[in-house]
């Protein structure tokens, strides 16, 4: 799949923009506070439904504008499809698939398939389980709608849930209520950590061989999933639903305690392991670097595996992180892959061929070929 170009209008620091793409490489190139990672996070928007910068939509927006509106025309085997993505402020975000509206944003997911590196990246290893867990849910949400809509009603009940037991401090009657929703967490938990389960086991394989061949053998990678409940199956539905109702009931009193959900897929981890050692607690910035590199890497292959085509790349200011052995890795791993790169330095490129390379200047929210 491919994109062809991309219509913005009041997106950010774009007035009225059309931007053309090449089917290869597009070096997206100019003096920082520009816009290029704009143009970046309006494409993402498409395949995501989300920004990668910001949960709010309205910061989005032009300064002078009341809403904006993005439209994508890409190409994919099963033939020409657009995209397009309005909002106004204080109303719902609008999704179009050739200019229908779709009901629910899981619409959107696999139209666009994009796979995005920047720099902050890096928190995937040096942050929280949440980071980490959000890498793992784009990926997964984008392959398979029914993990997105899985997530989204997990999210709902997770809320009712902890807002039952807060209200169980003061209407006591409502505790037998709480065994309702233990089946309905347990049974989307259950699809939910199996989905997870087998996508970091696959990611482990991959990962693990890129990263080999990315260290000239030196180091090994492991990547290892840390469910937030000790589960003896992670691979049977039943058994794991039932298994987890068990530990709900086991941590009932805990819960009543602290008024929220103790345990579930919004707890979940997955180590990241280097030579026996945590990536996060013992490895280098460089280390850690090159392991998300080899993480991107294993995405993009998977996503190819699993749909048939080559994901879109988003590369935002990456190039300028890695050093010349992991940039050449990189770049000569992505041949036949549509890729966005933001720079402010084109002259990396420009010695480069990768089919119809097409080189764009950003500046003040204006594109220049």
């Amino acid at each position: 799949m491919y994109i062809d170009k991309i219509s913005l209008k009041n997106f950010r620091n774009y007035r009225d923009e059309t931007i053309e793409f090449s089917k290869d490489l597009n070096i997206i190139y100019g003096q920082n506070a520009q816009g290029k990672t704009n143009i970046i996070e309006a494409v993402f928007l498409c395949a995501s439904g989300r920004s990668h910068r910001t949960s709010k939509d309205a910061e989005l927006v032009n300064i002078d504008g009341t809403g904006f509106s993005i439209l994508l025309e890409l190409e994919k085997t099963e033939g020409r499809k657009n995209i397009g993505i309005e909002y106004e402020r204080g109303k719902k975000k609008i999704v179009k698939i050739n200019e229908v509206p779709v009901k629910k944003i899981g619409s959107l997911m696999g139209n666009l398939v994009a796979v995005i590196f920047s720099p902050e990246d890096i928190l995937i290893i040096k942050e929280g389980p949440s980071q980490r867990r959000r890498f793992i849910d784009i990926t997964l949400c984008q392959l398979k709608p029914s993990y997105f809509y899985d997530l989204q009603q997990y999210n709902k009940i997770l809320l009712q849930r902890n807002a039952l037991l807060k209200e169980i401090q003061f209407r006591r009657s409502l505790l037998d209520t709480l065994e309702v929703w233990d089946y309905k967490i347990a049974e989307l938990s259950s699809r939910i950590m199996i989905a997870r389960n087998e996508f970091i086991n696959r990611l482990c394989e991959i990962a693990k061989r890129i990263h080999f061949n990315l260290t000239d053998g030196s180091e090994s990678m492991e990547i290892k999933y840390s469910p937030s409940v000790g589960l003896h199956n992670l691979s049977d539905p039943a058994e794991l639903k039932n298994e987890f109702i068990k530990q709900l009931s086991n941590t009932r009193a805990s819960e009543l305690k602290r008024c929220v959900t103790l345990i579930g897929p919004h707890r979940d981890d997955y180590e990241m392991v280097l030579n026996g050692l945590s990536l996060k607690m013992f490895g280098s910035q460089g280390q850690q670097r090159t392991s998300v590199l080899s993480l991107k890497l294993a995405e993009i292959e998977i996503i190819r595996s699993e749909t048939d085509e080559n994901p879109v790349l988003l590369l935002d200011d990456v190039m300028s992180e890695l050093d010349f052995k992991r940039r050449e890795f990189l770049l000569e791993n992505i041949k036949n892959i549509q890729t966005f790169i933001t720079c402010t330095d084109k002259d990396l490129f420009e010695n480069r061929n990768f089919g119809d390379n097409l080189y764009i200047r950003v500046e003040a929210g204006r594109a220049y070929y």
